[in-house]
C-alpha cells in the first residue's frame, strides 16, 4: 500500500470562531478545515480538534482542559495551596497551575467524545481520524487528592476514555501522549493504562508521541531508544512520531520496533514557519525507507498539531506533504521504469 498522508490533529482556529461559539458556526469551521485538508491531498483527515475550542480560552487548543473540565471528580477552581502542590510535582514546569484537582472518583461526567465524532462524520466523505489526549498526559497535569498516585489517577482516566472510544467507529482512533517522551520511568503503569484504552478501540489504533508543543516550544527531553519498551508494549497498529524538528539520526533505533507495528513518520516541522519543499519531504521519506524499509512507513505527517501556526502556513505545509509523497513515488517509478 502507498504511504498515506495525514495530520496529527489540531488546526489553527478560524478567526470567526473567536466571537461565535454556536453549533452552526462550529459546523462551518470544521467543514472548512476538512475541505482544506481534502484540497491539499490529505488522505486521512481530522476535525482540527475544533470541537474542543473554548472561546473563553483561545490561548489553548483544549488538549487538556476539554477533557478534565468535563470529567466528574475533578474540580477546575483551586486555591493557592493547590497550585503549590502542583508545582512541587516534577515534569510539568511549563504549566503555572494544574489543569484540575482530583477530589473524588473520576467519572465521565459530561464528556461526550462519541457526540463529537457524530457531529463531524457527516461533514466529509474521506477517511476520518478521531484524536483523544491519552490517560498518562492527562494524569500528569492534575493534582491528586483522592487516589494517592499518578498511576491510579491514570487508570481511572483510562477507564473513562476506554468506554467512550470503544463507541467511536472512526477509520483511525488516535491517542495522543506528549509527556511520556520525557518520562520513560513511567512506562510500566503508562502501558497498563494505555492498553486499557487501546484494547477497546474497534478500528485502527494509533498512538501519537511527541516531545511537546507548548507556546511553539518543545517541552520534553529524551530519546526514542529509551521509549522502545513502551513502543513495543502497546497494543497499537501504528505510531505517529515526531522527527522533523529533532532530525532523523534516531531512525535506526526503530529497527527494534515490533515489525507488526507500522510507523507514521513526521516530515514537517510545525515549530518553523518555513514551508518544506516537495523535494525535502521526498528525500526524508527516501531516507526513512532506506533505514527501516518502505513497508514499515504507513503514514507521513507533521511533527504535531498545527494550532500554533497561521492558517496560510499550515495549509501550504499540508500541500507540501502530498506533493512530497507523490514526488517520492515519481522518483521511485522513474528509477525502475
Amino acid at each position: 500500500m502507498r504511504i498515506q498522508t495525514t495530520v496529527v490533529g489540531s488546526y489553527p482556529i478560524p478567526r470567526w470562531l473567536y466571537g461565535d461559539s454556536s453549533r452552526t458556526t462550529l459546523e462551518d469551521a470544521i467543514s472548512v478545515v476538512l475541505k482544506t485538508q481534502e484540497r491539499a491531498g490529505i488522505d486521512l483527515v481530522a476535525d482540527g480538534e475544533l470541537n474542543r475550542f473554548d472561546p473563553s480560552h483561545p490561548e489553548t487548543n483544549g488538549m487538556i482542559d476539554y477533557f478534565v473540565s468535563r470529567m466528574s471528580g475533578v474540580k477546575t477552581r483551586y486555591s493557592i495551596s493547590d497550585i503549590e502542590a502542583f508545582r512541587a510535582d516534577q515534569g510539568m514546569n511549563f504549566r503555572s497551575a494544574p489543569a484540575g484537582i482530583v477530589e473524588s472518583e473520576i467519572g465521565e461526567g459530561v464528556l461526550n467524545l462519541p457526540g463529537d465524532y457524530e457531529f463531524t462524520r457527516p461533514l466529509t466523505a474521506k477517511p476520518l481520524k478521531f484524536t483523544c489526549t491519552g490517560p498518562h498526559m492527562l494524569a500528569k497535569t492534575l493534582t491528586d487528592r483522592h487516589y494517592g498516585s499518578h498511576e491510579k489517577v491514570c487508570m481511572a482516566i483510562a477507564e473513562v476514555l476506554g468506554k467512550q472510544l470503544e463507541r467511536i467507529p472512526a477509520d483511525v482512533v488516535q491517542v495522543d501522549e506528549a509527556n511520556i517522551s520525557g518520562h520513560p520511568e513511567d512506562t510500566p503503569w503508562a502501558i497498563a493504562a494505555l492498553n486499557h484504552v487501546l484494547d477497546g478501540i474497534q478500528t485502527t489504533r494509533a498512538v501519537h508521541i511527541c516531545f511537546g508543543n507548548y507556546g511553539g516550544q518543545s517541552i520534553q527531553k529524551g530519546f526514542w531508544k529509551s521509549l522502545l519498551p513502551l513502543l513495543n508494549g502497546l497494543h497499537v497498529n501504528h505510531y505517529v512520531l515526531e522527527f522533523a524538528r529533532r532530525g532523523y539520526e534516531e531512525l535506526p533505533e526503530l529497527q527494534d520496533l515490533d515489525p507488526k507495528i507500522g510507523i507514521g513518520l513526521a516530515v514537517v516541522d510545525i515549530k518553523d514557519n518555513e514551508v518544506e519543499s516537495a523535494d525535502v519531504i521526498a528525500s526524508r521519506i527516501e531516507n526513512a525507507c532506506s533505514v527501516l524499509g518502505e513497508e514499515r512507513i504507513h503514514y507521513i505527517h507533521p511533527d504535531c498539531g498545527f494550532w500554533m501556526l497561521q492558517r496560510s502556513v499550515a495549509d501550504r505545509k499540508m500541500k507540501a506533504l502530498s506533493e512530497g509523497r507523490d514526488l517520492f513515488y515519481g522518483r521511485k517509478e522513474g528509477a525502475t521504469g
